[in-house]
């Protein structure tokens, strides 16, 4: 994938969470507007997962904490 089709998935992940947060306001919980930003994302067609375990590696050695 070249820079501007990288360029192109970012300023559509950018207007869908400009969006939700234009539709919810401030002030919810962090998870309703994963939540609907997952929607939203689906609703443009942008394939996402959500709460991906990305291992957590520190000095060659991987750690049981994963974020």
């Amino acid at each position: 994938m070249d820079r501007n089709q990288l360029n192109q998935i970012a300023a559509e992940v950018i207007h869908s969470a400009i969006a939700v947060h234009k539709y919810l306001g401030p002030g919810l919980l962090e998870s309703v507007y994963e939540h609907c930003l997952m929607k939203e994302l689906e609703l443009n067609n942008i394939p996402a997962s959500r709460q991906v375990v990305i291992p957590l590696h520190y000095r060659g050695f991987e750690l049981e904490k994963s974020y």
